[in-house]
């Protein structure tokens, strides 16, 4: 496989997430994490921070690159040249979404998407889950990058969130 993506919003990313981008790495010659920007939805990191955030967590890994993508997945694929989407599925329910997403990003443009399950000791991570523990004081330090967890507890003091 010369190019793949792995498209997320990554707000934040976590270690469930940077183990997929590793055994993605190993797969793909070159691999971009995408950023979707999502005008619609309320992040907790802007998207030049959370891409930031990606370049540290990542840094380790020479084949892999963050970029930044409005609109379909589809569209940014066709015009970098990249015919291979790489999701890590953490249970049933994710298949259930990241199926049809990939059936009709396949039926749009031929683009075929690659499921990595999850490594168990991620399986119950998700980018919401790690925001809300830690704006509650959670200790989230084992379930993202040393950079990240440190940005959440920032970020959450500035909010004057609750601990």
């Amino acid at each position: 496989m010369r190019s793949a993506v792995c498209p997320g919003s990554f707000d934040p990313v976590t270690n469930g997430h940077v183990d997929v981008f590793t055994r993605a790495s190993d797969m793909a010659d070159e691999v971009t994490i995408a950023v979707l920007v999502n005008r619609t939805k309320q992040s907790l990191f802007t998207l030049d921070e959370r891409v930031d955030l990606l370049d540290a967590s990542v840094a380790h890994l020479a084949n892999v690159k963050v970029d930044v993508f409005e609109g379909l997945l589809v569209d940014w694929c066709r015009a970098h040249g990249v015919k291979h989407v790489i999701k890590g599925l953490r249970a049933v329910s994710d298949f259930d979404y990241e199926l049809q997403m990939a059936q009709m990003n396949q039926r749009l443009s031929g683009i075929d998407t690659f499921f990595i399950s999850t490594s168990p000791q991620y399986s119950f991570l998700s980018s919401s889950l790690v925001r809300e523990v830690g704006r509650f004081g959670g200790d989230v330090s084992t379930m993202v990058p040393a950079s990240v967890a440190t940005r959440l507890v920032e970020r959450f003091a500035e909010q004057g969130s609750p601990s």
